[in-house]
């Protein structure tokens, strides 16, 4: 039973998605209380390797209200939860062929907060607008089959 939280409305129109991975987040328990509340937000996040650990950069939650003033920096860096073989694998991947890796949605896998990470390349600006092209066509296409002008 999983519950999406937030997702990345642009991780899809900037990057060519070619797989996908789950990660746990380490987080502190105000963040939790945010977090089931939805104020979490994704737009511009990344995330990035460093010594051998994984990392998501620019995912902002908001401070807790009811916290108090130990509430964290809503914009840390927060550690990812992934196997070691799979860190060096994305290292690899990274170094290699110049693959990105882009948080795609926030949800709940039971009780715990899981991300989900893409795994692609970078589109050039013609390959946003034949993907927006392709997808009007279809809107139209659509709007004809159901009668609508």
């Amino acid at each position: 039973m999983e519950k999406i939280i937030a997702k990345n409305p642009t991780a899809r129109h900037h990057y060519t998605i070619n797989s996908t991975l789950e990660a746990g987040i380490v987080l502190t328990g105000t963040e939790i209380k945010s977090i089931r509340n939805g104020k979490v937000n994704l737009k511009d996040t990344y995330v990035n390797i460093k010594n051998g650990e994984a990392f998501i950069y620019g995912m902002h939650i908001s401070p807790y209200e009811f916290g108090n003033i130990f509430n964290p920096d809503p914009l840390r860096n927060r550690k990812l939860l992934l196997h070691k073989r799979e860190i060096f694998k994305l290292y690899g991947m990274i170094k290699e062929k110049s693959i990105s890796l882009v948080p795609i949605c926030l949800y709940f896998h039971g009780n715990k907060v899981k991300l989900e990470i893409g795994i692609g390349k970078g589109k050039k600006l013609y390959d946003k607008r034949q993907d927006m092209a392709k997808k009007e066509a279809e809107r139209k296409i659509d709007r004809a089959l159901k009668g609508g002008f």
